[in-house]
């Protein structure tokens, strides 16, 4: 069961954060509510709250986002993508969700950003994958079991010795 459930968790991350990595590198996804996206639109938003050089972060962010959500998809050095992309929501707490409280902009509205609610959410399950790894079902996990395997076939090939 933990297998799957670390399956479900590992997808479920992966395709909001390759979404929003997206968002941002390619401006796919837009709508009124998180805007039209595109690297310029985000290095213009990264300037407006100080961080610059804001193209340079922009593309950053997108790259975290889009790679580490196909890194934690695929179970492939999972507790390290899921620990850069923890970096960066702490950042995007810091600079810009904080100061908006603790909910979502539910009403949508222009002259205010969203809270920390959703980068929370995310982080916190981001941090289980960084304790429990990919799980069986990952490249992790295969990777583990052959590095395993391998080590017991050399434990036994030194027993008949």
């Amino acid at each position: 069961m933990a297998a799957l459930s670390l399956l479900i968790l590992r997808v479920t991350l992966a395709v909001v954060l390759v979404a929003h990595g997206a968002h941002i590198l390619f401006g796919v996804l837009g709508s009124d509510g998180v805007g039209p996206g595109g690297l310029s639109r985000t290095a213009e938003h990264f300037e407006s709250l100080g961080l610059a050089p804001g193209f340079v972060l922009a593309l950053l962010a997108g790259g975290i986002q889009f790679g580490g959500g196909l890194l934690v998809g695929a179970g492939w050095l999972t507790r390290w993508a899921a620990l850069g992309v923890v970096g960066y929501l702490l950042i995007a707490v810091w600079k810009d969700h904080a100061r908006w409280g603790f909910f979502l902009n539910w009403v949508i509205d222009p002259t205010r950003g969203h809270g920390l609610e959703y980068s929370l959410i995310l982080a916190g399950a981001l941090i289980s994958l960084v304790v429990a790894g990919g799980g069986d079902w990952s490249l992790d996990g295969l990777r583990a079991k052959s590095a395993a395997s391998r080590a017991a076939g050399r434990a036994r090939l030194r027993g008949r010795a």
